[in-house]
């Protein structure tokens, strides 16, 4: 892996490689509110109901409605691959499952697919085309990390280093994505899942204005190799973390 920086230059993500992430929420128009006071985001529209987050004109996230109420409020990362397709078989092959093949996105923008690893966690896929991903990442409001929270951190080390091996291993790699034992943080009952993390300038200042904003401290601040970090949810219930570096 050559870098692993933002996609400005149009040259994309290498497979691997977390290059984007998305809320389902069921109200769009709340989640424009929260995010847009909390991080200094603006939107603009996208395609079916969903809108792009942008930080001083560059793209950093996506906001979607949920199609069933039933469905989780959760961010979801998105991982780079020139293949989505053949990705999910190789997901297969190592124990995952393919919930939601791959379906192209939008006008020409690319093609996602929603899938889980062997421990159930759900990730995402996105083969890039016409959207290569985070326009700007690793600075305040943008994308700064994600962490798997597993049962089996060996196991999930060895899923995700055999289908990621140049992104998280490779000699230039500079990966943005560690794993953890779900009992470092949560409850040991909760599921194997993805906490996608946006950087802040200070953690203390961002879980105040959280709080006045109708979200919720699930996991107060502590301390991680990477920053310190703390995890919330936001005023409907969708969790993520805010990492101060």
């Amino acid at each position: 892996m050559a870098e692993n920086r933002a996609s400005t230059n149009g040259t994309g993500y290498p497979e691997g490689v977390p290059c984007w992430v998305e809320a389902q929420l069921p109200d769009v128009a709340a989640g424009k509110r929260f995010y847009g006071e909390l991080f200094g985001w603006d939107f603009e529209e996208a395609y079916d109901s969903t809108v792009w987050a942008l930080l001083d004109g560059d793209r950093v996230a996506a906001l979607a409605r949920k199609p069933d109420g039933r469905l989780p409020t959760v961010w979801t990362v998105y991982f780079a691959t020139p293949d989505a397709r053949a990705l999910g078989e190789r997901i297969r092959a190592a124990g995952g499952q393919v919930v939601i093949p791959p379906v192209r996105m939008g006008d020409g923008l690319g093609a996602a697919a929603l899938v889980t690893d062997s421990e159930g966690a759900v990730f995402a896929l996105w083969q890039a085309d016409g959207h290569q991903g985070f326009g700007r990442r690793h600075e305040p409001g943008t994308f700064a990390w994600v962490q798997l929270y597993a049962r089996e951190t060996e196991a999930a080390n060895a899923f995700y280093g055999e289908l990621f091996a140049d992104a998280l291993f490779g000699p230039d790699a500079r990966p943005d994505f560690g794993r953890a034992a779900v009992s470092e943080v949560f409850p040991a009952m909760m599921p194997p899942h993805f906490v996608v993390h946006f950087r802040v300038e200070s953690c203390a200042e961002t879980l105040g204005t959280v709080n006045r904003l109708g979200g919720r401290v699930q996991v107060p601040p502590f301390e991680t190799s990477y920053g310190t970090v703390a995890v919330v949810t936001d005023d409907q219930g969708a969790s993520f973390a805010v990492l101060e570096r």
